[in-house]
C-alpha cells in the first residue's frame, strides 16, 4: 500500500516540473522504476499556484498515464483513498478566496479520472465507490470557493471539476438508481448560488451529471418538481440576500435553465421536461 502522506521519494517542485516538461515534450520516457515516487510528487504539488505545473503538466500527465494503463489498479485504489482525505479533497474546506481551492478542485478531477478507469476496468470495490459518493456529496455541500479562472494562478473551477467526478460516479455500475436522488440535490443547490455569477461554463458541467441520471433511469418527475420550485425558491431567497446577490442568483438560474433547454429540446421523450423549463423561465 502506497503511503501518500509520506514525503519519501517526493521530488522538489522545480525538479518535478522539469521532469514533466521533458516527459511531455518526448525528451524523457516515463520512469517506470520510480513511478510511485513520481505519482506521489504529482499529488504533493497538485495544489500549486503554478498553473502550468498544476494543470498542463501534473493533471494532463496523470490523465494520460491512466488512459495508457501505466498506473496499476492497486496504486489507483490507494490514490483514491488519499484523495478523499482531509489533506486533499477537504483541505481548507469552507475557505473562500484562498489558494487551498486548487488542491480541492484538482483532487476532485483526479477522483474523476480514477472513477473513469474503474468504469472501464472494474477494479474498485463497491464499498470504495460508495465512500467516494458520500465524500463528494459532503465536499460539494461544503465548497464555498466558486471561482473559475483565477488571474495569475489559472483554473480553480471547483464546481466544474466536482461535477465531472459526479458524472463518472453516476456512470459507475456499482451505483444504483436508488442512489441518484441523493446526488441530485447537492448538484441542484450549486445552481442556486448568489455569491457570484458563473461565467466559465459551470452550468453545462453541472448539467452533465444531471442528464446522466436521467439516462440511468431516474424519474423525470423528480427534476420537474425541482423546476417547478425554482420561482418560489427565488422569491424566498430575494428576502434573504441583498439586491446585487439576488441578481447573481437569478442570472445563474436563467443561464442553467437555458442550457438545460438546449440539451432537452431534441428529445421527444423529454418533452414534458422542456415544457417545465419553458414555464419556469417565463416565471422568472
Amino acid at each position: 500500500m502506497v503511503d501518500f502522506r509520506s514525503t519519501e521519494l517526493v521530488m522538489e517542485e522545480h525538479e518535478l516540473k522539469k521532469y514533466l516538461q521533458e516527459y511531455k515534450s518526448g525528451q524523457k520516457t516515463w520512469d517506470v522504476k520510480n513511478h510511485v515516487g513520481l505519482v506521489k510528487s504529482m499529488m504533493h504539488f497538485i495544489g500549486t499556484t503554478d498553473s502550468e505545473l498544476r494543470d498542463k503538466l501534473i493533471y494532463s500527465t496523470f490523465f494520460q498515464l491512466a488512459l495508457d494503463n501505466q498506473l496499476e489498479h492497486e496504486l489507483l485504489s490507494d490514490l483514491l483513498d488519499h484523495c478523499l482525505s482531509d489533506d486533499m479533497l477537504f483541505k481548507g474546506i469552507g475557505e473562500n478566496g484562498t489558494d487551498t481551492v486548487f488542491t480541492r478542485a484538482f483532487t476532485s478531477i483526479v477522483i474523476a479520472v480514477i472513477l473513469y478507469k474503474d468504469n472501464e476496468d472494474d477494479f474498485l470495490p463497491k464499498k470504495a465507490v460508495y465512500k467516494t459518493k458520500d465524500h463528494l456529496i459532503n465536499y460539494i455541500n461544503s465548497e464555498n470557493d466558486l471561482r473559475g479562472f483565477v488571474p495569475g494562478k489559472g483554473w480553480a473551477h471547483s464546481i466544474a471539476h466536482v461535477a465531472d467526478a459526479f458524472d463518472e460516479l453516476i456512470l459507475n455500475n456499482k451505483i444504483e438508481r436508488k442512489d441518484l436522488l441523493e446526488m441530485l440535490r447537492p448538484l441542484w443547490e450549486k445552481i442556486l448560488v448568489s455569491d457570484s455569477v458563473y461565467v466559465h461554463g459551470e452550468d453545462e458541467r453541472i448539467l452533465t451529471p444531471i442528464l446522466a441520471m436521467l439516462e440511468k433511469g431516474m424519474d423525470i418527475g423528480e427534476i420537474e418538481q425541482l423546476l417547478k420550485g425554482i420561482p418560489a425558491e427565488l422569491k424566498c431567497r430575494k428576502e434573504q440576500v441583498n439586491e446585487e446577490n439576488y441578481w447573481f442568483l437569478e442570472a445563474n438560474c436563467k443561464t442553467f435553465l437555458k442550457s438545460f433547454y438546449v440539451k432537452v429540446c431534441s428529445r421527444e421523450d423529454w418533452i414534458s421536461l422542456r415544457r417545465n423549463i419553458e414555464l419556469c423561465l417565463s416565471e422568472l
